[in-house]
């Protein structure tokens, strides 16, 4: 059967079949032809599938995020930024990163991040002389903590899938982000000096304290929601539904940016979204009890465990693995049908399943912003209005930039780990 899943799954991947369906198709496929199942199992898995608390925070995650970039959250969080940074050579740039990092300690979405932070940077860097392939890059690159940084629906996916602890894989997530972030500020701040861009950056630059009062609010998001989490006030499923409260309330009432009319296009928008990934995690519910079923997880622990002799090796197969998987297959699919697969072999030897998920997490999120089918380069490509092939060639420092920073994340425990640790003994 396993034969048969692999088959049916990689042919209908070549045959550009969207993913929910490929998943679902396959494991179809081998209920009926290859094995004594019967087809009943079909609608049963996946609805179990679905049938998680946690799992309610995707929807109300993407619905925050889908009232933030229309609510004037994003655009505040941008100018306040650029008070800070702004006044130093590639300070637009350096604002990029920064404010990516910070939406994306709201919405929880790559994708997400790049039209918000992208609709309004990608241009003002074009105005100020980056070439947009450069621009494009950036934000790409920068809008891939929206992956990382808590809350994250990948983070939650690997979650549900793995029955890791949504809290303890947040927390692990916090210094990663903030580490690639740092890296990412660095590497630009570097390429503007050489290449001599970034010289007019100051250009419109608020002053720092009317900044600060216009987006206190939206600052006070992830202040609440990232907080509120940490400090044991609500669950992750419950903070994502205050994150939509406040996103709200900001939007209609404070900033005062959309209407009441313009909420059933905004919750049309996220429903449609959210309808995506929730059929991809039913079809992939049912992918991996069939996977589970088949004993494959055991036998490539065996296969595992006579070829690589250490968990440094392991994890280096696993990296290359995933880094190949990434530029394929989309980030939350590729999730759902390996995680349950590598996390047990992972654990055998010896790996935390926190530490595990991070490590898959920030190398799939690197399938974000790599050919042929970064999500993230065609979202900023479409904000620029030029080709996907037009930031390619930028694409190299952020991509050595991450890399590197994987290889520590991988092997550094500690960076993952530490604040658990500490807050949760």
């Amino acid at each position: 059967m396993n034969a048969a899943l692999a088959s049916a799954l990689i042919a209908l991947f070549a045959l550009s079949v969207p993913v929910a369906v490929s998943i679902g198709l396959a494991s179809v496929i081998a209920i009926h032809f290859f094995s004594n199942l019967p087809l009943l199992v079909v609608p049963q898995k996946m609805f179990t599938g679905l049938d998680s608390f946690p799992l309610m925070a995707v929807p109300f995650f993407i619905l925050a995020g889908a009232i933030m970039t229309h609510g004037g959250i994003s655009a505040r969080l941008v100018d306040l930024v650029k008070s800070m940074v702004g006044n130093v050579q590639g300070g637009l740039a350096s604002c990029c990163v920064l404010t990516c990092m910070l939406f994306a300690a709201i919405s929880g979405s790559s994708v997400a991040t790049t039209f918000a932070v992208g609709s309004i940077l990608i241009p003002a860097m074009m105005r100020h002389g980056y070439p947009v392939g450069m621009a494009g890059a950036i934000q790409a690159s920068s809008a891939e903590l929206g992956v990382i940084i808590p809350p994250s629906v990948p983070l939650i996916l690997y979650a549900v899938s793995t029955e890791t602890s949504i809290t303890r894989l947040f927390l692990a997530g916090l210094v990663p982000g903030l580490l690639i972030a740092g890296g990412l500020v660095v590497m630009v701040q570097i390429w503007c000096r050489i290449k001599g861009y970034g010289l007019r950056d100051a250009e419109g630059r608020q002053p720092i304290l009317p900044a600060l009062r216009r987006s206190f609010g939206a600052l006070m998001m992830p202040v609440i929601i990232v907080g509120g989490i940490y400090g044991g006030i609500f669950t992750p499923t419950e903070a994502a539904a205050v994150s939509v409260i406040y996103a709200l309330i900001l939007s209609l009432i404070v900033y005062r940016e959309i209407g009441w009319r313009d909420l059933p296009g905004i919750f049309r928008g996220a429903a449609v979204s959210s309808g995506a990934i929730m059929l991809i995690i039913s079809a992939a519910a049912l992918f991996s009890f069939l996977i589970s079923l088949s004993g494959l997880p055991n036998a490539i622990g065996d296969w595992a465990q006579d070829n690589f002799a250490s968990a440094l090796t392991f994890l280096l197969g696993v990296n290359l693995l995933l880094l190949v998987v990434g530029m394929f297959i989309e980030t939350s699919a590729a999730i759902l049908v390996l995680a349950p697969i590598l996390t047990p072999v992972a654990i055998s030897y010896g790996i935390d399943p926190v530490h595990f998920g991070i490590v898959i997490v920030v190398n799939l999120a690197l399938g974000m912003i790599t050919p042929p089918l970064g999500v993230n380069l065609f979202a900023a490509a479409a904000v620029a209005k030029v080709p996907v092939q037009a930031l390619f060639g930028s694409l190299v420092w952020p991509i050595l930039v991450v890399v590197s920073l994987l290889l520590a994340i991988t092997y550094v425990p500690m960076i993952s780990l530490g604040i658990g640790w500490i807050v949760m003994p």
